[in-house]
């Protein structure tokens, strides 16, 4: 690996999953300092020589959503300014990702919006995991290498199993990433028919297959406000299931979720590090966290050697 090329920098959304990425290719992060001015604005500095370099920005743009995002932008076009050769923008979580269609008249298609503004602002190209809407790769029109954090996930329940175990999708959305759990586990499937009446605000219809005398793992991209988590659980065991386990890529954790987790019939709940926890949820002794800083350094890699990123997803 031609390591005099290849630079990693981050802004204040997850310096230290950038610093454990960084340590898993055996290198610092580059020196870009950035701070906010008393009326709010965003300043920053590159200060370091990226001149003819291969430029990894590694950024989850999660909450504060807006400000993240500017902050890749102006990286984005400090690199490209500094005559950095190639610059990867690395986003283990992708605000706005749900705002990917248009369902209502006279609403924008935001999900679209970040991908327009990213590549505007001189991204080469984008590395991204578990995307809430697959088909947001083709909002971009440079290349997009979108990985998955279910490996990682499976790997820990391999290591901790869950005994009798039945894997189960919360709503009907989520069929093909549970299936692929079940398969990996050996374990058979269900599912959770959920009415969404509106954002945000779950309700658990019934269970479709036979969960009773099992430990149910409930399966999903990303826990906002927890209420379809906690919901699906009591489900569960009311179908007769013996205890309730989940796992999700990213901890976004708004509002009530953390206190509706600690409250609920939850044996535990399994998340990536995609997104730093908030202190309150790092306190919870039923959340656990386990780190795709691995699997994000070895594609760095492989995209900066320029060979296949095939085998991250097996």
């Amino acid at each position: 690996m031609r390591s005099d090329k290849l630079k990693l920098f981050t802004g204040n959304a997850n310096p230290a999953l950038a610093t454990e990425i960084a340590a898993c290719l055996g290198m610092d992060l580059g020196t870009a300092p950035v701070r906010t001015f008393a009326d709010g604005e965003i300043y920053l500095q590159i200060k370091e020589n990226v001149r003819g370099a291969d430029v990894f920005v590694i950024q989850p743009t999660c909450s504060p959503v807006d400000r993240h995002i500017f902050e890749v932008l102006l990286m984005i076009d400090a690199l490209k300014r500094a005559s950095a050769e190639r610059i990867t923008v690395v986003l283990p979580y992708y605000g706005y990702a749900r705002q990917d269609r248009k369902d209502k008249p006279r609403v924008p298609i935001s999900a679209k919006l970040v991908a327009s503004v990213i590549e505007r602002a001189g991204a080469d190209r984008v590395l991204c995991l578990d995307l809430h809407a697959a088909p947001i790769q083709g909002f971009f029109d440079i290349p997009v290498d979108h990985l998955y954090a279910a490996p990682v996930l499976v790997e820990y329940f391999r290591a901790n199993p869950l005994e009798n175990l039945m894997v189960v999708s919360p709503d009907a959305g989520g069929v093909e990433r549970a299936r692929a759990f079940a398969k990996r586990l050996n374990a058979p499937l269900a599912i959770i028919d959920k009415r969404r009446e509106e954002a945000n605000v779950a309700e658990v219809m019934h269970v479709v297959g036979d969960v009773e005398g099992h430990h149910c793992l409930m399966v999903d991209d990303m826990v906002d406000t927890a209420g379809t988590l906690v919901k699906g659980a009591d489900a569960l065991l009311a179908n007769g299931a013996s205890g309730v386990t989940a796992c999700a890529t990213h901890a976004v954790l708004s509002g009530p979720a953390i206190e509706r987790i600690r409250n609920s019939r939850l044996t535990r709940v399994v998340f990536s590090n995609s997104i730093p926890l908030k202190e309150e949820a790092a306190a919870c002794d039923r959340i656990h966290t386990i780190s795709v800083a691995p699997l994000l350094a070895q594609a760095i890699k492989s995209i900066h050697e320029e060979t296949s990123v095939s085998g991250l997803f097996v």
